[in-house]
């Protein structure tokens, strides 16, 4: 893979390249933005762009230091993340790469670190790291890797240079699936929908196991307003036995009841995720009001919240089926 095969982001990569080019790389990035858009593809890219013996304005991918890259066993680039069993990333690890980016580089580039997620280091760790960031050694990059920068330092984040990703467009997905993965146009515009801009999701969804949990989770919702308090109850007490599966289908609540708000202000489709599910979200969306349906959204995203603080799930869970039930 060169910059050229990579999907979307072409202004940061530009940015990135000219910096590289021009001798004007920054010693700290932070690049954020939803999971899955390719922001350690384009860390990844750089770290290779740096430290490439082939290519000049571009990386080969094939040099000893490429395939080590990609291998994840250049001397120079290390990667930090928790380690197995673990949540955290501690100020163990962040002390370890300190000392290693002080030593010379065994290649003609630079000593990398790719921090991913940074949101994962805890607060003993990002203030080790805050050292590091107001006297960077010689020689070292540093990229830190976000969903958003709100669980980082303020003062850490103050002393890395931003790069924000946004969700790739619709049409750049399905176009990638039909031309990557050979689906057809239908299958790819639908998958394109439902990944929310991700490359990543767009390549791991199975769609017919979609569309049975989307069956599922609608007839859920459905029963949870036709017959209330004990169906809410019981739907509660279903998904909170699995934190993923909780999590999985909150995340998918959120962008139904999107496309609820979205049908019932603009009474058009182009724009749904769930675009193959017109009809219910048609029906649901002329029994309701834009601000009503803007609290069920709320609502939601607070209980996934609650829910990755690890609150008690049924309890959280209770209360937003409770409160559906009573909307609807």
């Amino acid at each position: 893979m060169s910059f050229s095969q990579i999907i979307g982001h072409q202004k940061q990569i530009e940015t990135l390249r000219a910096a590289v080019a021009n001798q004007r790389l920054h010693h700290a990035y932070l690049f954020l933005g939803p999971e899955g858009v390719g922001k350690r593809t384009i860390a990844i890219a750089l770290a290779k762009l740096v430290h490439c013996s082939e290519g000049h304005h571009d990386f080969c991918g094939q040099c000893a230091n490429c395939a080590r890259i990609t291998a994840g066993h250049h001397p120079d680039v290390h990667f930090i993340e928790p380690l197995a069993g673990k949540k955290e990333i501690s100020i163990q690890q962040i002390r370890e790469i300190e000392k290693d980016l002080n030593f010379r580089a065994f290649s003609r580039g630079r000593k990398i670190a790719i921090i991913d997620p940074a949101t994962q280091m805890n607060l003993s760790a990002q203030n080790a790291l805050l050292k590091t960031l107001e006297e960077p050694p010689q020689d070292s990059l540093l990229i830190l890797i976000a969903g958003n920068g709100g669980a980082l330092l303020p003062t850490l984040r103050s002393r890395c240079l931003s790069i924000s990703f946004a969700p790739l467009p619709r049409q750049v997905l399905s176009r990638f699936l039909m031309e990557d993965k050979g689906m057809n146009a239908e299958a790819a515009d639908l998958l394109a929908s439902m990944a929310l801009g991700s490359v990543r999701a767009a390549s791991e969804i199975d769609s017919e196991a979609l569309r049975e949990r989307r069956r599922n989770w609608i007839d859920l919702l459905a029963g949870i307003g036709l017959n209330g308090y004990r169906t809410a109850m019981e739907a509660a007490e279903v998904l909170a036995a699995n934190k993923d599966e909780a999590q999985a289908f909150l995340k998918w609540a959120e962008t139904w009841y999107r496309d609820v708000l979205v049908y019932n202000v603009t009474q058009a489709a182009d724009d749904l995720v769930n675009r193959d599910m017109l009809m219910p979200i048609r029906e649901l969306s002329a029994g309701a009001n834009a601000q009503h349906i803007t609290s069920w959204i709320n609502e939601i995203v607070e209980t996934n919240r609650s829910i990755q603080r690890n609150l008690n799930r049924r309890m959280v869970l209770e209360r937003l089926f409770l409160n559906l039930a009573e909307a609807h």
